[in-house]
């Protein structure tokens, strides 16, 4: 919940620098989380990332053709996923990468379809596991956090279930969702608005 209103900013190999505001996570608790990649504290070539220090990429592929990224956080092997982010500067050069990826030079891509999903975000941002995975993003000049003094969003944040997980229904129907409500740049709003709670009521719901 913490890295919601953070501005996400990414150096690629030509210089130019993409920002984004970060509008959608998810967390994943780590061993005692069915759902989560490091479940039981399993290490794997795959999950190496979620059990370094917090504020380590985790970058791996979905579905054998698009990039998902984590941060790793505070706990054994927990992280922080993340599923879309409002594009802030240099969006052109986002809509670049995307057309790239579709292979189709003539689409238009709205600005608030550009990072509205995770496999999306990583295309607009050149996130791949070749240049990003394993990178501490405390330290590195490819890619950082940082803070957006002109946000204030405690008071539209809210949670839902996590979206797309399959295991045991005590994880699956946990709030472990976080987003800025009515922000166009979210994915999948209407789906989920239904069970969207405000932050400050998740304590009597964990």
């Amino acid at each position: 919940m913490s890295l919601l209103g953070k501005v996400l900013v990414r150096r690629l190999d030509d210089g130019t620098v993409v920002r984004g505001r970060i509008v959608e996570t998810e967390s994943y608790l780590g061993h005692e989380d069915a759902a989560s990649i490091s479940y039981k504290g399993k290490v794997t070539s795959r999950n190496e990332p979620v059990f370094m220090k917090p504020g380590t990429a985790f970058v791996y592929m979905t579905y054998g053709m698009y990039h998902c990224f984590n941060i790793s956080s505070k706990g054994d092997g927990a992280s922080v996923f993340l599923r879309a982010i409002e594009p802030l500067d240099n969006l052109n050069t986002m809509a670049s990468l995307r057309k790239q990826f579709k292979k189709s030079t003539k689409t238009v891509i709205a600005n608030k379809d550009l990072c509205n999903g995770p496999a999306k975000l990583c295309i607009s941002f050149a996130i791949d596991i070749k240049s990003c995975n394993k990178q501490d993003l405390t330290s590195w000049d490819g890619m950082w956090v940082e803070e957006d003094e002109n946000s204030k969003l405690i008071d539209t944040i809210v949670c839902s279930p996590r979206i797309g997980i399959k295991c045991e229904k005590k994880w699956q129907d946990k709030f472990f969702r976080y987003y800025i409500r009515d922000n166009p740049c979210v994915s999948k709003i209407e789906k989920t608005k239904m069970n969207e709670l405000k932050y400050s009521q998740i304590e009597n719901i964990k």
